[in-house]
């Protein structure tokens, strides 16, 4: 079997499954297959992620380059994966394992990271020099971008805003809710998706999903319009630390509360009240890919 002339082969390590995407020089997909993930299991999970790979291979009858979109990331201290919501891959050497079962080397970056990158490759941002792309769903990720190239830091964090605190907190916001790394009052306590629906439940009494949020506000719920509000104030305070920064051409936003449209609406203005500028020209985009900018990023960081 030879090496496919420019094939990547993309791979999304998710909580609830694994994806391969195949993408040609042009970045069009040539194939896509998904597996449930074997939570729990890393023995499994590898094999998983073997089989598809040789599955795709075997379809496409060329060999290709291997990169993982994966929760967490490697240590460059230890060599360990860590910071994982997939617990079972932490403590693991999961590039080194990868690479000895696959016989070639991978490359591996955090799933925010991946979505960054596939958004300022071909993307929502595509051709802009300094991408900063925000995943807000069920967590608050980030990863930078830098010439189409991943900034990934010395310590392999570059990106994961969520773990600082938000900013000039107001009445009722200190010292915030408990975050699972040990700290309060991180931003993605505030901002992502479940955060969203429990101030509406504070606010309300009620559980609606943080997606049809702003229907209810439309209709005239005044809870879910107050929840949006502060949403949108709390996300431009958080970005507005960003833009400090690292001042990017673009911010991309994906996951599940990216869709609501009310953050396009609102959050620029609110955005460059916070910034330290006179004035900002500062791009808040949607992403393009959608839930394809993880596979799609992990095949790109094969230049």
């Amino acid at each position: 079997m030879n090496l496919g002339a420019g094939m990547r082969l993309g791979i999304d390590l998710g909580g609830t499954k694994i994806e391969i995407a195949a993408l040609d020089d042009a970045g069009a997909i040539a194939l896509r297959r998904r597996v449930a993930t074997p939570v729990g299991d890393y023995a499994a999970t590898l094999a998983a992620i073997v089989a598809l790979v040789a599955g795709a291979e075997a379809e496409l009858g060329v060999r290709g380059s291997v990169g993982i979109a994966t929760p967490g990331a490697i240590s460059p201290r230890t060599g360990l994966m860590k910071n994982s919501n997939s617990i079972a891959l932490n403590g693991r050497r999961l590039d080194a394992d990868l690479e000895a079962a696959l016989g070639r080397p991978v490359r591996l970056e955090n799933d925010a990271t991946c979505f960054a990158l596939s958004e300022a490759v071909d993307g929502a941002a595509a051709g802009l020099p300094v991408v900063f792309g925000v995943i807000i769903g069920t967590g608050v990720g980030g990863g930078v971008i830098v010439g189409q190239r991943v900034l990934g830091g010395r310590n392999r964090i570059g990106g994961e805003w969520g773990h600082n605190p938000l900013p000039w907190p107001m009445t009722g916001e200190l010292p915030g809710p408990a975050c699972y790394c040990g700290k309060t009052g991180c931003i993605e306590t505030f901002l992502s998706g479940p955060a969203l629906e429990r101030d509406y439940q504070a606010r309300s009494g009620r559980s609606l999903p943080a997606g049809v949020l702003e229907g209810a506000a439309r209709q005239g719920d005044a809870a879910a319009a107050a929840a949006l509000d502060a949403y949108c104030d709390r996300l431009a305070r958080g970005l507005a630390t960003v833009v400090n920064i690292l001042d990017p051409d673009a911010i991309v936003l994906g996951g599940g509360v990216s869709n609501l449209g009310i953050l396009y609406e609102r959050v620029p203005e609110l955005l460059a009240r916070y910034a330290f500028s006179d004035g900002l020209d500062t791009l808040l985009l949607r992403a393009l890919h959608g839930d394809s900018s993880g596979v799609r990023g992990a095949a790109w960081l094969w230049e």
